[in-house]
């Protein structure tokens, strides 16, 4: 290692190893020692406020709160202070006996969530999560008293999972927000929230939520130990614990299920999986999660089970033709013309006739231009964004038709294959389908049936070979499980679904003879 990077490395480990010795301190009687060492490890921030107070209005026993301006209410820090100098004036008639910090967390503080701190570290953390620190002078304690109070963003219906029927609400940045919204739903007393912190920078709350009587005994423990692995500086979104604690790093396939819909987590909770909850993100991850999960959606089960099951087959349809379609496009057309009817393979000859490139190299054209259009939609501002991708696909496949660079069978096949790709309720999952296209259509376009028959049993053999935190990704399907059939390919009834999945600890969802049985002979 060259010399510099050597003294660099050195520097930072000595800083590590002074703050680390600085968070270890713990809080000692002398005021102003107490704030040199804060001073040392927040610094003179902009955002670090620093209010002097004088407990109980006695001059002999100052004393300093600390809270980061944005972060903390200030309506709260008002109301502790004048607690703090006001009332407090009767607290001792001693002027020489100092009050405890329990004593005034027990007497003054009660109508507040307060503690006692002893470590410097303990104080550090409150301040920067937006709790407000307070020491006074011969007082061997802190105390920390919450004062969150933050602006957050509300409560909207989520944009990428829209819905005909259901509720409208969707998670937001606030992760007690968010846990409530589970809450309201589930008022059962065996739903837990437990607690950790990742990231060893930007100290990220994860709450992992299950259902303590129906999670599958030992999966809690396996989410805990692969979340206590992550060594990292900061979290910034759920996508980064999604690749640091997914089965299948290097697969396609999404392993973990991601949602911003609360009635979602809540089914999955009854269902006995963990949530993962993630602090400044609407995205909550659901474990374990099954292939067939992202072809499901909330609408399934608000309208009729006809319904639900239809529209489910036609998402089964999307997800096949998004797939397929431009592979099979063109391996028949380069490999096997006797496949296809005559007075169509005619009408697709016709189209062809001024067409200079193989249909491979056409379809290749047409499905990248169609994922730039799909990307600058997306990226664009939204009131333009929309009109671009939308009115650009249409002149840009009229323009190169007429300019003789595809066929016109060829823009109709992309761009089915296109619409069915929004028909799939899960966008991540729609992504991996979008990668998997191109391997298929190459392989078609080279080798024919072989080469499409090839690639689409190896992308077969992977997805049974996954697993997501102990289950089969492709289960109930492989390995076969009858009684979670019915609710896999089709919706039935829900009066027939009496049974959560194998996996869970309680199997019985639903009690006997549920069917409804109106009485005979009509309603009097």
């Amino acid at each position: 290692m060259p010399a510099d990077q050597v003294a660099k490395a050195d520097k930072a480990d000595k800083a590590a190893r002074e703050q680390e010795e600085l968070l270890s301190a713990t809080f000692t009687p002398k005021l102003n020692d107490n704030i040199a060492i804060i001073d040392a490890l927040l610094g003179k921030s902009a955002d670090l406020q620093q209010r002097e107070f004088r407990l109980c209005g006695n001059p002999d026993f100052p004393g300093v709160c600390f809270f980061v301006d944005g972060l903390a209410d200030t309506l709260v820090i008002e109301a502790i202070l004048k607690a703090l100098i006001v009332f407090g004036e009767d607290l001792h008639r001693d002027p020489a006996a100092i009050p405890s910090a329990e004593e005034l967390r027990t007497t003054l503080l009660v109508n507040a969530s307060a503690k006692t701190a002893t470590r410097m570290k303990d104080g550090i953390a409150a301040v920067v999560s937006g709790d407000t620190l307070l020491l006074v002078q011969g007082m061997k304690e802190a105390l920390i008293v919450s004062s969150k109070g933050w602006k957050d963003r509300g409560v909207e219906e989520p944009s990428a999972e829209n819905n005909v029927r259901g509720p409208r609400d969707g998670f937001n940045e606030s992760i007690r927000t968010n846990t409530a919204h589970v809450r309201r739903r589930i008022k059962d007393p065996q739903l837990r929230f437990d607690p950790m912190i990742v990231g060893t920078r930007s100290q990220t709350d994860i709450n992992i939520a299950y259902i303590q009587d129906l999670v599958k005994e030992g999966l809690v423990d396996e989410v805990k130990r692969r979340l206590r692995g992550i060594k990292i500086d900061a979290i910034l979104e759920s996508g980064y614990i999604e690749e640091l604690i997914e089965d299948a790093p290097l697969s396609p396939f999404n392993t973990i299920q991601s949602t911003e819909r609360p009635d979602k987590v809540a089914s999955a909770l009854l269902e006995g999986r963990v949530a993962i909850f993630i602090d400044n993100t609407p995205v909550v991850l659901i474990v374990p999660t099954f292939f067939w999960q992202f072809i499901q959606a909330p609408d399934d089960y608000y309208n009729r089970y006809w319904v639900g099951s239809f529209f489910r087959c036609v998402r089964y349809l999307a997800l096949i033709i998004s797939l397929v379609l431009p592979s099979i496009y063109v391996m028949l057309v380069s490999f096997h013309h006797e496949m296809i009817p005559t007075a169509l393979a005619l009408t697709i000859a016709s189209g062809r006739e001024v067409v200079p490139f193989p249909v491979i190299l056409e379809a290749l054209m047409l499905e990248i231009a169609f994922e730039l259009m799909r990307e600058a939609g997306l990226r664009m501002p939204k009131p333009i964004g929309q009109a671009v991708s939308i009115v650009g696909s249409l002149i840009i496949g009229q323009a190169a038709v007429q300019a003789g660079l595809v066929s016109p069978f060829m823009v109709i096949v992309i761009a089915i294959t296109e619409i069915s790709s929004f028909a799939i309720p899960s966008y991540s999952s729609s992504l991996a389908l979008r990668i998997f296209r191109f391997p298929l259509l190459i392989a078609s376009g080279v080798f024919g049936l072989l080469g499409f028959a090839v690639v689409f049993f190896a992308l077969l053999l992977h997805a049974m070979s996954i697993r997501s935190f102990g289950e089969s990704y492709l289960a109930p399907a492989s390995p076969f499980r009858p009684g979670d059939q019915r609710d896999m390919a089709i919706r039935m009834p829900i009066w027939m679904m009496n049974e959560r999945p194998d996996f869970a600890q309680d199997s019985q969802r639903l009690g006997e003879n549920q069917m409804p049985q109106p009485p005979k002979g009509g309603t009097t």
